[in-house]
């Protein structure tokens, strides 16, 4: 994970209709970059629909939320359908941009190891600095925390 007063690393990544966005287009506002294991799976459905529901709630407080999982443009886009999403999904399939906010680590689910991508939230202020930092994320209870966060 790196370290809340790291710079954010710049990256360009296709959304979930194939259109380019890189974190530079987003100075002058904060950034809640969220980094989740697989679409249409429960606790990534959970914790999009809750960043979704309270969307309005960001854009009011300046804020985008931008989420980034290693699915394709084609997988974000049905999740995105098939929840109603209102923000953008990011994809990653090459994990570039995985790696470089260190998010790829080494996973023990019912004792088995592999790796995979680490629930990760990150707040990136407006000079694209990142202001907060949270590896031990619920799903369930991400949006809500960041909302608090941006009061």
């Amino acid at each position: 994970m790196l370290e809340v007063g790291t710079k954010a690393p710049d990256f360009e990544l296709p959304d979930q209709n194939g259109e380019m966005h890189k974190l530079s287009d987003y100075r002058g506002k904060k950034v809640i970059l969220y980094f989740y294991p697989k679409d249409n799976t429960p606790g990534c459905t959970k914790q999009a629909c809750g960043f979704s529901e309270r969307y309005p709630q960001f854009l009011e407080k300046g804020a985008v939320v931008l989420g980034v999982s290693k699915d394709t443009v084609a997988s974000h886009k049905r999740f995105e359908e098939k929840q109603n999403l209102a923000f953008t999904l990011l994809a990653d399939p090459e994990r570039k941009v995985i790696e470089a906010y260190d998010v790829w680590k080494e996973k023990k689910n019912y004792g088995k190891v592999s790796m995979g991508v680490v629930r990760t939230t990150y707040l990136i202020d407006e000079e694209g600095t990142i202001i907060r930092a949270n590896d031990k994320v619920k799903a369930a209870d991400d949006p809500e925390n960041m909302l608090k966060e941006l009061s």
